[in-house]
């Protein structure tokens, strides 16, 4: 599985992409806000749920995220030591895992919306936030990092599977992450550079006509939630 756009009908899907990217941008900011034990756990739920708005599970969007999740898991035991007494520091380990599961939370959350969201959707909502030239670019440049991103976890995991393959599981684990980062590396720069050419060959074109976008009553709730959300950043 990639972190891509799934086809469904789930609640999120019906949502319009400035709706979506306005309770994501909320939840982040609450997050960041509170981070403390009773905060998160408000915020658990809503990201739990999140995913299932999206015809996902909370289990599958963390696997989305597999690569960075032993990075949270260490960071607290890595704050905790020290070179000099007490040699373990409790605090400093708690407020690393409070962060480490606050970016849990938000990982969940972002994914619910790129499962339930399609490129197009969010090129033009960046549009509509960022006018202009700029808003132009910067949208080009969220649906190539949309698109390209899922190939590359592909092509990874590829690659680590063919090392695999060959008892690659054997050698020493410097051997294979350089095995499975220098091939990988070497077919992101081709992938990239045969994108260029199809581009061009295709014309492609950084102010295409967005498609359309409308607000509905249920656009209208999710905004005010998001509001809400916001407003208790603030408290």
């Amino acid at each position: 599985m990639t972190l891509a756009y799934r086809p469904g009908d789930g609640v999120l899907h019906a949502l319009d992409p400035r709706a979506k990217l306005a309770l994501q941008a909320a939840f982040a900011l609450v997050a960041f806000a509170h981070t403390t034990p009773v905060g998160l756990a408000l915020l658990t739920p809503l990201a739990v749920v999140a995913p299932y708005l999206a015809d996902a599970s909370p289990l599958a969007a963390l696997r989305e995220f597999r690569v960075a999740l032993p990075f949270l898991v260490a960071g607290p035991v890595v704050a905790a030591l020290t070179l000099g007494p007490p040699w373990i520091r409790p605090e400093a380990a708690a407020a690393a895992a409070l962060a480490s599961y606050r970016v849990v939370l938000v990982l969940l959350v972002a994914a619910a919306y790129v499962y339930s969201t399609p490129t197009r959707g969010s090129r033009a909502a960046v549009r509509w936030l960022l006018p202009g030239r700029i808003g132009a670019v910067a949208g080009v440049g969220v649906a190539l990092v949309f698109r390209f991103l899922p190939v590359l976890q592909s092509d990874l995991a590829g690659r680590r599977d063919a090392v695999n393959a060959r008892l690659g599981s054997e050698r020493p684990l410097r051997e294979r992450i350089r095995l499975v980062a220098v091939g990988g590396l070497a077919r992101a720069l081709d992938r990239a550079s045969r994108l260029s050419v199809a581009l061009r060959a295709r014309c492609f074109a950084w102010n295409a006509t967005p498609p359309p976008l409308a607000y509905r009553g249920r656009d209208w709730l999710a905004t005010g939630v998001a509001l809400a959300l916001a407003a208790a950043a603030l408290v």
